[in-house]
């Protein structure tokens, strides 16, 4: 994904600048990126420093006094762990992660499910699509091979919804967008045949305006479904030509003139989460 929000700067043009100011902007002085409510948070944090290296600026360097704070995430929950995890691989770059690899790995299985997959919560019945990403994302950033990884396909074969997409919960009717982008690039990774039909359900969910939906009886489309639908499509080869013109106009509607992107046309709080799917958006959108 950074590879591809590095293209950015080719839509912001001179606007580029006005977003690395706004991604500074919301760095604490502890080194950590702040969430919706000003406190710093590891989760905005991968956002404000992916935004950065995007845009090409430099990281800052009190983010990694940030990150010491944290030791090996024995306090964290998944998502924040796998967050620790990205955002010292951003810090460090080709360099080595100052983490102990082995205990953090003994904590990602610990959320491992009977199926194969990964949840958010310890213990669980099962597995969700979101937790599978974050998990196989987490064990690349770390350069450690994942356990058994072909075990996750029963769990995403689990989460496979009635109407093609994929839920992160089995036996739903309805697939969520951002499910199926999710469950697209684990197969991708695993390098597993997507399953038929898979990149014209994830294109129908574009609003005739653009953007996509997260769900199909959703309101309005959002920043988040666009960005990782864009994401999976592109991973799948599958051409976005019919959709690209009315895409960029959506993104571009969510524009602030604080350098930052909203998260969806009834949004008023700008931050890096939304402001990074914008980059990442806009680096698909201009290929």
């Amino acid at each position: 994904m950074l590879q591809i929000a590095r293209l950015s700067p080719k839509q912001l043009g001179d606007s580029a600048p006005l977003v690395e100011a706004f991604l500074r902007s919301q760095l604490a002085p502890s080194g950590g990126f702040c969430d919706r409510a000003g406190t710093p948070d590891l989760y905005y944090s991968v956002f404000g420093l992916e935004g950065l290296i995007a845009l090409g600026a430099a990281v800052p360097p009190e983010t990694d006094g940030f990150l010491r704070t944290y030791g090996n995430g024995e306090d964290l929950d998944l998502i924040h762990l796998c967050c620790l995890i990205r955002c010292w691989a951003d810090v460090c770059g080709p360099r080595a992660l100052p983490l102990d690899a082995a205990a953090i790995t003994r904590r990602l299985e610990s959320y491992r499910t009977p199926e194969g997959g990964y949840n958010t919560v310890a213990g669980s019945d099962g597995g969700t699509a979101y937790a599978c990403f974050m998990v196989a994302a987490a064990y690349q950033d770390l350069r450690e091979p994942m356990p058994e990884p072909e075990e996750m396909l029963r769990c995403l074969a689990l989460l496979r919804a009635d109407d093609g997409g994929y839920a992160n919960q089995p036996d739903q009717m309805l697939g969520l967008t951002p499910s199926t982008a999710a469950a697209a690039t684990i197969l991708r990774l695993l390098g597993e045949p997507y399953p038929e039909g898979l990149g014209e359900w994830l294109l129908a969910r574009c609003h005739k305006d653009g953007g996509f939906y997260a769900v199909p009886a959703a309101p309005i489309p959002d920043l988040l479904s666009t960005a990782t639908a864009l994401q999976a499509l592109a991973g799948m080869k599958v051409s976005i030509s019919e959709v690209q013109e009315v895409c960029l106009d959506f993104v571009d509607s969510l524009w602030t003139n604080k350098g930052a992107f909203y998260g969806n046309w009834m949004d008023d709080a700008a931050d890096c989460e939304y402001t990074y799917y914008g980059l990442l958006a806009l680096g698909h959108l201009s290929l």
